[in-house]
Formats: C-alpha cells, structure tokens, sequence
C-alpha cells in the first residue's frame, strides 16, 4: 500500500488524483471532488497532503474524527445523493498518518448539496447548469453501465 502511495504523490494531482491538506477538518471541497470521481473515472483521494504533493499529514487527534465524518456523510442523502459506502484507510507515511481513500467510478449520476460535479484534468465542475454536459454524463454511465437497461429478450 506504502508503494502505491508513493507512486500516486509521484504523479501528482490530475484527473484520477487529488490531494487535500486536511490537517484537522475535512477541506470545505473534499465532497465535490468525491462527487466528481464517482461522476467521472473514479480515482485517489489523499488528506493530508498539500496540492503540491508534500506530505504534512493529518493531526493524530483528528484523525478517527475525519474518517467519521467522511462516512457519516458518505452515507448522508443530504450531503452525497445518492450515497455510497467507501472505506477510508490510514496510511503512515514519513511518520505522518494520512487518510487513503480509492473511489471507483459509479453506475449512477451522484450530486453533494443538491449540486452534479465531473473532474476534468485535476479540477472538479459543477455541470448542473449546463444540461448538455449533465445529459453527455447521464448517456456516458447509460452506454457504460447495463445495470439500468432493460433486455426484452434476455433470459
């Protein structure tokens, strides 16, 4: 896991990558860029490092109180719609503790606070307002996914 990491800071953020300080509070964004991975490709998300790739680590008190807040609103219909079920991991990294989470890319349109984020290179878009760009999203995981098709003749 320690070489996996290693080789995600190596190739910085982009658009399966993102990084956030989250020293002691999730980043006011970290749920845009968790929508914008389920949207897209799916991808890495690692707290406690700086957009630059250097490892600051999260403060040890706070780091159970970030995994529980990251869950807790993974699994708000409020926050992240529809909800989803990750596991965040604790990595320690040059004697710093950063939280580890892989988000793969989902079946289904999701939005946080009622707003549809994609990620393009390594930012994160609000496409609500441009219906071609949400209906291009709702046809790409129609054409990808085949869990919402209906198969007159499958048996």
């Amino acid at each position: 896991m320690i070489e996996q990491i290693r080789q995600i800071l190596n190739q910085g953020e982009g658009i399966t990558i993102e990084f956030k300080t989250s020293r002691s509070e999730l980043n006011k964004n970290t749920f845009e860029s968790i929508c914008a991975f389920l949207n897209r490709k799916g991808g890495h998300l690692l707290l406690g490092v700086t957009d630059e790739g250097m490892v600051e680590g999260i403060e040890d008190a706070k780091v159970q109180y970030l995994i529980d807040r990251l869950v807790s609103s993974m699994n708000n219909p409020q926050k992240l719609s529809p909800t989803v079920y990750l596991i965040p991991e604790i990595v320690k990294l040059d004697d710093k503790r950063i939280i580890y989470l892989h988000i793969p890319e989902s079946s289904q349109v999701h939005s946080t606070a009622g707003k549809i984020f994609d990620r393009n290179s390594d930012g994160d878009f609000n496409i609500t307002g441009n219906h071609n760009l949400v209906e291009q999203l709702y046809l790409r995981k129609a054409n990808s996914f085949t869990e919402s098709g209906i198969y007159k003749f499958l048996s």
